[in-house]
C-alpha cells in the first residue's frame, strides 16, 4: 500500500487531505515530523491562508530542506492551493515574503475585472497529456483563491481554468504536481484524481516527467481562452 505523509504546518486543510487520500487507498498520515515524512512514498502539502504566513511556517516546521532532498531525487509530490504556491519563490500576495522557490515561477492575483475571490465549481480544461489529468478535461473542480501559479515554463502547464483571462489550475514539475483547486473538495472528480495518483505511486514511486503531446494549449496567448462565469463567492488563498 502506497504511504502518504500530508505535512502539518499549522495551514488549514490537512485533516480534510488526509481522509481524502485514504478513500483514495494510501495509508495516509499527517506529520510534523520530517523523518517520519521522508519514509513515505508521497509527500503532501496541503494550504489554505495566507502565502507568507505558510511559507514561513512551513520553514519553521523544518519541512525546507526535506522538500528539496524529495524533489532531487524525483519523488512524488502533491501540492494543494496555498501549499502549491509556496512552492514557488514569491507571490504579490506578500511580495517581501521568500517562497522556498523549488518551482520555477511566480504566484500572480486575479485580475480586478473579476470576481475575486473566485471561490465555487469550475471547469478544468486540459491543456497537455499527463496521467494525472487523466479524464479531467471538462470536469468542474472546487476552487476557492484569490492567487494562481505562473510557470516560468509553460510546458509546466498541464490544465488551466477560463476564470476571467485564465489561469494554470494543474502544474507538472518533474515529480511535483500542483493543484489551484481542492481534489478533497472536488466530490467523484477530485476523489478519482487522488486514486488515479496513488495508483501511479504505487506502479513507480519516482515522479512522471511532464507529457510532451501538446491538447489545445498556445503558449503566445498564455491562458486565454473562454471566459467562465460559473463560480463566485467570496475567499482568500
Amino acid at each position: 500500500m502506497v504511504t502518504a505523509a500530508v505535512l502539518n504546518y499549522e495551514a488549514g486543510n490537512v485533516r480534510s487531505a488526509q481522509r481524502a487520500l485514504v478513500r483514495a487507498g494510501a495509508d495516509a498520515t499527517i506529520t510534523g515530523d520530517s523523518a517520519e515524512a521522508a519514509r513515505a512514498d508521497l509527500l503532501v502539502v496541503p494550504g489554505v491562508g495566507h502565502f507568507g504566513q505558510c511559507a514561513r511556517h512551513f520553514r519553521e516546521a523544518g519541512f525546507e530542506a526535506l522538500v528539496r532532498r524529495w524533489l532531487d531525487d524525483g519523488r512524488p509530490l502533491l501540492g494543494i492551493c496555498v501549499g502549491m504556491q509556496i512552492l514557488y519563490a514569491g507571490s504579490d500576495e506578500d511580495p517581501g515574503a521568500e517562497g522556498l522557490g523549488v518551482l520555477p515561477g511566480h504566484v500572480r492575483r486575479l485580475p480586478g475585472d473579476v470576481v475575486v475571490p473566485h471561490m465555487g465549481w469550475d471547469v478544468v480544461r486540459v491543456v497537455r497529456d499527463d496521467p494525472a489529468v487523466a479524464g479531467l478535461d471538462g470536469q468542474r473542480c472546487y476552487f476557492t483563491h484569490s492567487y494562481y501559479a505562473d510557470p516560468a515554463d509553460d510546458a509546466h502547464v498541464i490544465a488551466v481554468c477560463d476564470y476571467g483571462p485564465g489561469f494554470p489550475c494543474v502544474v507538472r514539475t518533474g515529480s511535483a504536481l500542483g493543484l489551484q483547486f481542492h481534489p478533497e473538495k472536488s466530490s467523484d472528480v477530485g476523489a478519482g484524481m487522488l486514486r488515479d495518483l496513488v495508483a501511479a505511486v504505487e506502479q513507480a514511486p519516482v515522479g512522471v516527467e511532464v507529457g510532451s503531446t501538446d491538447a489545445s494549449y498556445s503558449g503566445g496567448d498564455r491562458y486565454t481562452s473562454r471566459a467562465s462565469s460559473s463560480a463566485s463567492g467570496r475567499h482568500t488563498s
